[in-house]
């Protein structure tokens, strides 16, 4: 089974970003927020920031953007239009129906393609649809939990990731490949 990062490995950038931004157009009091999640965005990718500190940071923005879930469908499936050119052909064609995609990001984004992706396994984060709030972060060790919840001890063949975040990933692969720019290069454990 190969296990696949979602952002940066298969969609070139940071999706929830991406969204973010392109949400402003609807809500422009989302600004207000930006500041404080792109400094949490970038402290992530640095592996600086502690799980609690950026989920309460992300709760705290989701409560703001998240006003009508319907609403937020339809600029959910208005960004998938705009940003298919994203994702990276070369990758998805590596994905199998038996493959596993797994991301930090909400459900409700990756799912707006997941026909796109090869797979219905998909791992990411769950939003409680009640409070427009994050109620399982997939984020760092919490993949390999419920990696480890779903498949129990199956051991991943082959890993693609963007990032030393999913270390912990990275210790249950036989191989993992970093994927930088649509480039993979294979690390040695």
């Amino acid at each position: 089974m190969k296990v696949f990062d979602f952002d940066n490995t298969i969609y070139r950038g940071e999706s929830s970003v991406d969204l973010a931004l392109f949400m402003i157009k609807n809500n422009k009091k989302i600004l207000l927020y930006l500041p404080s999640v792109f400094y949490n965005m970038i402290k992530y990718k640095l592996c600086l920031v502690k799980k609690e500190k950026l989920l309460k940071k992300i709760n705290n923005f989701m409560s703001k953007i998240i006003v009508d879930r319907q609403e937020l469908m339809d600029s959910i499936e208005q960004f998938w239009k705009k940003k298919l050119h994203k994702l990276d052909r070369d990758m998805l064609k590596r994905i199998k129906e038996d493959d596993v995609i797994i991301t930090a990001g909400p459900d409700f984004l990756i799912h707006g393609i997941k026909k796109l992706l090869n797979t219905k396994n998909i791992i990411s984060s769950e939003i409680d649809d009640e409070k427009n709030e994050m109620k399982y972060f997939n984020f760092g060790d919490n993949k390999v939990r419920r990696y480890k919840e779903i498949y129990g001890n199956k051991r991943i063949n082959c890993l693609f990731t963007d990032s030393y975040n999913d270390r912990a990933l990275m210790d249950i692969a036989d191989k993992v490949f970093i994927v930088k720019k649509g480039k993979l290069k294979l690390v040695t454990k």
